[in-house]
């Protein structure tokens, strides 16, 4: 699914009527959650048809096009699923009991329920919630698709103003070239103290961006709670305060993530194989000391992007176990000992010393051809045949002559 976002600026009417389709949406996904509650054990069917039930007892329901509440029911179908298939493999942890909405901030219309103009800058919304006209701002040009391909619309509330998104049916592979092999093949151990470091030794600052933004941060929010007043009505100076510490929070991710992508599409650019780490994120937070900078990094979001590119452009990438990494000498497989801290591999057994990172990077690569040719990729991405041979061949020489293990 291809995604493409326009920035729009309704007028107060028109905000007001987005905002109740977004609490109806609300609305429609917490009733429906409940009947699931009180009614374990009913299925798809019944859930949609309790849907129907809502829209002939509620008014505002039955103004809001009837797809964008059959989407609100998917929500929760997919929030239900999610929880049963997290029970059934004996995820560790919480299992992710679906919780009711209380701060929606997108509505999501099907295939009907709104029309585009006939010069596509403009999008008119036909339900009854009377939204209306809204004009398209953005650089991307949705004439090169046909409307039939354009599956789900979306008008999501950020911070920054308001936004329409189209969902359109397109393998990404067919919007570029593909890219010519460039026979080479890595592997990338992320950090703290640099984002990443590969196979070769090439190293990527971290930019700490989050780090660097605390200060006006932390103004924002004390000025945003001296305006606050618990147990009566919020005054304007308080949402003002409150919008302008969000607007400083979304600067700070999107800048986050225009930098993890630009460091994966270089990555994915320059190699036809590219190894990481498969880390458990969510647990590794859990560390109170180092929660903040492992979330200012980004690393599921560098990883998400290079997935995403990696299957774009026919590259192969692989996520292997993290165990050890750091810890194994990468010339002669010897576990060494050491900690955060000790930023210098020395192996007593062999004399080898390299950056702690790029032996950790070395012995990755190591694992992922290791295991190309005997499984499938556990992220994403195709590479052809030859294209594998030949990086085994530059690759695999040195690979058993180093390491007697693999």
């Amino acid at each position: 699914m291809f995604v493409l976002e326009y920035k729009v600026k309704p007028k107060p009417r028109q905000i007001e009527a987005i905002n109740e389709a977004i609490r109806t949406t609300q609305f429609v996904r917490n009733k429906v959650l409940r009947y699931w509650m009180d009614n374990r054990g009913v299925g798809k069917v019944e859930l949609f048809r309790y849907n129907t039930r809502l829209r002939k007892e509620f008014n505002f329901v039955n103004d809001l096009n009837s797809h964008a509440c059959q989407a609100a029911v998917e929500r929760t179908l997919r929030a239900i699923t999610r929880f049963y298939e997290n029970c059934q493999n004996n995820v560790k942890g919480k299992k992710g009991y679906p919780q009711f909405k209380k701060h929606s901030r997108s509505v999501e219309y099907k295939v009907s329920g709104w029309k585009l103009s006939d010069d596509k800058r403009h999008i008119t919304f036909t339900d009854k919630k009377g939204i209306g006209q809204l004009k398209l701002i953005g650089s991307r040009d949705i004439n090169y698709y046909q409307p039939e391909q354009i599956k789900r619309v979306r008008i999501i509330n950020r911070a920054d103003g308001y936004y329409v998104q189209f969902c359109i049916k397109l393998d990404p592979r067919d919007t570029i070239k593909p890219l010519n092999p460039s026979k080479q093949a890595t592997g990338i151990d992320v950090g703290l103290k640099f984002f990443l470091v590969d196979a070769q030794g090439n190293q990527v600052d971290c930019p700490q961006l989050y780090r660097q933004s605390e200060k006006q941060l932390n103004r924002l929010n004390k000025r945003k709670s001296k305006k606050y007043r618990k147990g009566q009505k919020q005054s304007r100076n308080y949402h003002k305060a409150r919008q302008g510490y969000a607007k400083k929070h979304l600067r700070v991710s999107r800048q986050r993530e225009e930098f993890v992508k630009s460091v994966a599409l270089r990555l994915i650019q320059s190699n036809d194989l590219v190894v990481c780490e498969d880390l458990n994120i969510r647990g590794m937070v859990k560390n109170h000391r180092l929660a903040k900078s492992i979330t200012d990094a980004g690393w599921a979001t560098f990883r998400r992007w290079l997935e995403y590119f990696g299957e774009k452009y026919g590259k192969l990438v692989i996520a292997v176990p993290p165990h050890n990494t750091s810890q194994n000498c990468s010339n002669c497989g010897q576990k060494v000992e050491k900690s955060l801290s000790t930023r210098t591999h020395v192996c007593p057994n062999c004399g080898y010393i390299d950056c702690r990172d790029r032996n950790a990077a070395i012995n990755i690569l190591q694992k992922g051809l290791s295991m190309v040719g005997r499984t499938k990729s556990q992220a994403s991405g195709d590479l052809s045949s030859s294209c594998v041979g030949e990086i085994l061949l530059n690759y695999g020489e040195s690979v058993n002559e180093e390491s007697p293990r693999l």
